[in-house]
């Protein structure tokens, strides 16, 4: 009885998601979600063969089938027989060979052909005629392939670093660009994930003090049509071909010939290395959009798949919030899940630390605009894997009501653009206009400070009513403070340029923000020469930076440094080098003595954060008690060293700005730090604040007029009054007095 049972033929049985399901034999299910779709084949590259098998199954608009011989290296891709009507949104064509959106590796990095079109090009990629015509041509030959992996990888012990937000320091960087041209990694591994996870890399991250590194996209892409006309590239790599295959063209040349496996493994590698040296590891994510772009685009996956399930139409048009043609629709299920399997699988398999994710209102929108309730959003943060990483939001989209900052839930963080708009107006564009006008009467130094304490105005305007007293649903962390990130000027550049210079983009400088809000310093672009006119300017340049530099770094919530920052890199003057993939964008390692200056000003400050808890406060903060001080509260004083009252607040001719961050209390506390920042145009004498506030020996702790910080006073303060140079910010550690004895 037994054996008859077992020699009958198994029932088939659903698969409960997309993607391929098997065991180590290669045998199992292979499910895709097409549900307006007449037929789907299973390619499999056998040889120079395909061999073609259609998906028999229908359930739940998933087409599936049981396979065999699915073993790593396998190469598959999908056909699609259904409905040609693009005005309906309607792109069938089994003629292209379609990448499985769950795919885990591809067969390589290619340029964007002709052929990857469903509908007929003409050599620029343009459609042929006025309406979309199918395209008779196989693109077999020159398709991306998907690939089978293994998840099996040597781990050796592997351990996150789990670091608490109010430690966090975030370094973005972009794989290739950072190693490029770093002399200490070998020449085959540079611009790699190898590259990356050198020692030379890990130790100057570690040494620098930033403890997590977010990775521009390090998925798999592709280049838009206009960048293939210009011969340019995607170089960021925000044109997602696939949402779990990483990016063959960042791994080493060796890798890319041994096939995806070995891609996917220097990928984990990387992580590894990463982890071992105390870092923490975020993607930065493209769940908003894909390479197909908007009606005219590509077909290389989900578009010709179902192209109304997987994008937001309109009548047959393509919605566009993301700027690129095409949005991915968040109120399918078949998207939610896609994005959902593919973040829990680089946590899972691939051990990163967490996830940026870029223009993420549109994750939250349904018809009726952004909701932070938005079931993406709430799947995302309750879920029992994703909710244990980092989650870091670029809280805006292009669309209507695209401007978010604040309005994500917990535990989401969010890029702060009002920190970045803020304090770049504080350091640059209102001394540019006070300096041509001959006036004080611009600026303030009311919205620094509101930046300087993690934007409550933002981050606690959700609360719920009756809340305890200086509580909040969200923490200061959750404010991710930037003054430049990979989009924009670099902090060289916005300090030597007021007038973008992005013609090597092709579109006639057109592309790109106006609103940078930089200085110039009084001339445009890099001077010429070295004559002490040249010298003084390249050295207030330097001074204003570090002045930027100290404001980031000593503020409540998360900072994100952008690489090369620290050292001076510059582009050249071009804030949208997205398409660069050259020396403007690579970050360049033949530094002078003024740029490990400044590098070395950049550990003292995150020195100086480590050490002094205050400055993490996990809690938004409240007015100081000068007689029951913790290193919860503030107090704010102007240069005579009284606080600071309404009318000061109001006073667009102040600028300059103390801020006492008081200690933690107690025996083994740390000091008092009073915290200068002033972008007066004239040396100012400070007094310090007397009692009852701290009173006790004060010393300088850090001094951004001083190009070497070992060049320090190396006494206490005497007199009680301190000299801030112009566009300055200085540090103050007062002891308290009832620690001396």
């Amino acid at each position: 009885m037994h054996a008859d049972r077992f020699d009958r033929p198994t029932p088939p049985v659903a698969p409960t998601a997309p993607g391929l399901s098997v065991d180590e034999l290669g045998r199992g299910t292979f499910a895709v979600a097409a549900p307006r779709a007449g037929h789907v084949d299973l390619c499999i590259q056998s040889g120079s063969t395909e061999v073609r098998r259609r998906l028999r199954h229908y359930d739940g608009g998933l087409r599936w089938d049981h396979v065999t011989g699915m073993t790593p290296g396998t190469r598959y891709g999908l056909r699609v027989h259904g409905p040609w009507n693009p005005e309906a949104g309607l792109y069938g064509n089994p003629r292209k060979l379609l990448v499985d959106p769950y795919a885990r590796g591809i067969s390589h990095t290619s340029p964007l052909l002709s052929s990857f079109f469903a509908h007929e090009v003409d050599a620029m990629l343009d459609p042929v005629g006025e309406q979309l015509v199918p395209s008779g041509q196989d693109d077999a030959e020159t398709a991306v392939w998907s690939v089978v992996t293994s998840d099996r990888f040597d781990w050796q012990g592997d351990l996150r670093p789990l670091v608490d937000w109010d430690e966090t320091v975030l370094y973005e960087l972009h794989v290739k660009g950072f190693t490029r041209l770093h002399p200490d990694v070998p020449a085959e591994q540079r611009g790699t994930y190898a590259g990356l996870g050198h020692p030379a890399v890990t130790g100057y991250l570690r040494d620098l003090g930033v403890t997590t590194v977010e990775l521009l996209p390090t998925h798999a892409a592709m280049d838009e049509p206009h960048l293939t006309r210009l011969g340019l590239t995607n170089y960021w790599g925000y044109s997602s071909l696939s949402f779990l295959a990483p990016e063959p063209g960042l791994a080493t040349a060796a890798a890319q010939r041994a096939g995806a496996q070995a891609v996917l493994d220097e990928v984990k590698t990387l992580v590894r290395s990463l982890h071992a040296a105390g870092l923490e590891v975020v993607l930065d994510g493209v769940d908003n959009h894909a390479a197909e772009g908007g009606a005219g685009g590509p077909s290389l996956s989900l578009r010709g798949l179902d192209n109304r399930e997987y994008y937001w139409m309109d009548h047959g048009s393509f919605l566009d919030v993301t700027g690129t043609g095409g949005t991915l629709d968040p109120r399918s299920v078949h998207v939610m899940d896609l994005i959902l399997s593919s973040l829990r699988y680089w946590v899972e398999e691939v051990h990163v630390d967490g996830f940026r994710f870029d223009l993420a209102a549109t994750l939250g929108r349904d018809e009726r605009g952004f909701r932070p309730d938005h079931p993406l959003l709430r799947a995302i943060a309750t879920d029992p894997v994703l909710r244990r990483v980092k989650l870091i939001a670029e809280p805006w989209d292009v669309g209507t009501g695209g401007w978010q900052t604040g309005s994500f839930p917990a535990p989401f963080a969010e890029w702060n653009d009002s920190f970045r708009d803020d304090i770049r107006a504080f350091w640059l564009s209102d001394r540019a206009v006070r300096r041509r006008h001959g006036t004080d009467a611009v600026g303030g130094v009311r919205d620094l400070a509101t930046r300087l304490t993690a934007s409550s105005d933002l981050f606690t305007a959700r609360d719920p009513e009756n809340l305890p007293v200086g509580r909040s649903l969200r923490s200061p962390w959750a404010s991710v403070n930037f003054v430049t990130a990979h989009d924009g000027f670099t902090l060289h550049d916005l300090t030597t340029y007021e007038v973008k210079r992005n013609e090597a983009n092709g579109e006639d400088n057109r592309d790109g923000t106006d609103d940078n809000r930089s200085w110039n310093h009084g001339f445009e672009g890099e001077p010429e020469g070295h004559d002490d006119e040249a010298g003084a300017l390249r050295a207030a340049r330097r001074r204003t930076a570090r002045g930027m530099l100290a404001t980031l770094l000593l503020a409540s919530g998360t900072p994100m440094l952008t690489a090369g920052d620290e050292f001076g890199r510059s582009q050249r003057g071009n804030n949208n080098a997205y398409c660069q993939d050259n020396e403007i964008s690579w970050v360049h390692w033949d530094l002078r003595p003024e740029d490990r200056a400044l590098r070395d000003s950049v550990k003292a400050l995150l020195r100086l954060r480590a050490e002094h808890p205050q400055l993490r406060s996990p809690h938004f903060l409240r007015p100081a008690d000068p007689h029951a001080l913790d290193a919860g509260q503030v107090a704010w004083f102007g240069a005579d060293g009284i606080g600071m009252e309404h009318a000061d607040w109001m006073d667009p001719s102040q600028h300059l700005l103390a801020m006492l961050r008081p200690g933690v209390p107690g025996p083994g506390g740390t000091e008092h730090l009073l915290i200068v920042i002033s972008t007066e145009a004239q040396r100012v004498e400070l007094t310090l604040p007397s009692a009852p506030w701290p009173e006790g020996p004060t010393r300088v702790l850090f001094d951004s007029a001083l190009e070497d910080q070992g060049d320090l006073p190396t006494g206490p303060v005497q007199g009680g009054r301190v000299p801030i140079g112009p566009g300055s910010v200085i540090v103050l550690g007062i002891t308290p007095v009832e620690r001396l004895s």
